[in-house]
């Protein structure tokens, strides 16, 4: 049952699934203020152009846009600031070590409370898609959706 304060947030990066292909997934804290929960909870988060790179052996989210929560003070939060992820090492060293060998990238896929009213990100170690890719990737959505609408009648 869920109290009051937990509301079903899920902020989708849509645009990433049509640049990259997705290799791995992975969820992750966040490091946030008193004033970005808030904003969160009231659905003001952009992912647009956001990504994620190491910094002395921390994961650092970069563009993730969280608007300026409106009611508050003087020491509300900076808009597009760094934000730390919270990852175990093992999980922070493999995808380094991935990142550096294989030129793979850190893309935030999605953003959503869990059932403890935490933020969580899901984040997906991705390869940048051609454009040839991208095309076929349209081809087979229509494809899809071609047939759901004929399941239908």
């Amino acid at each position: 049952m869920k109290t009051a304060f937990q509301q079903n947030i899920n902020i989708r990066n849509k645009r990433a699934s049509f640049d990259y292909e997705f290799i791995e997934k992975f969820v992750a804290g966040i490091v946030l203020l008193g004033t970005e929960i808030k904003s969160i909870r009231l659905g003001k988060v952009s992912m647009n152009d956001a990504y994620c790179h190491f910094v002395s052996g921390e994961m650092l989210i970069k563009n993730l846009s969280i608007s300026a929560y409106d009611f508050g003070t003087c020491n509300n939060h900076e808009v597009l600031r760094e934000r730390v992820l919270l990852l175990n090492r093992k999980e922070l060293n493999r995808m380094e070590r991935k990142v550096k060998e294989n030129g793979l990238t850190i893309i935030p896929v999605r953003l959503f409370l869990n059932d403890k009213g935490l933020v969580k990100v899901e984040v997906a170690l991705a390869k940048g898609k051609h454009t040839y890719d991208k095309r076929q990737s349209l081809k087979d959505k229509d494809a899809k959706r071609e047939m759901d609408r004929h399941e239908k009648y």
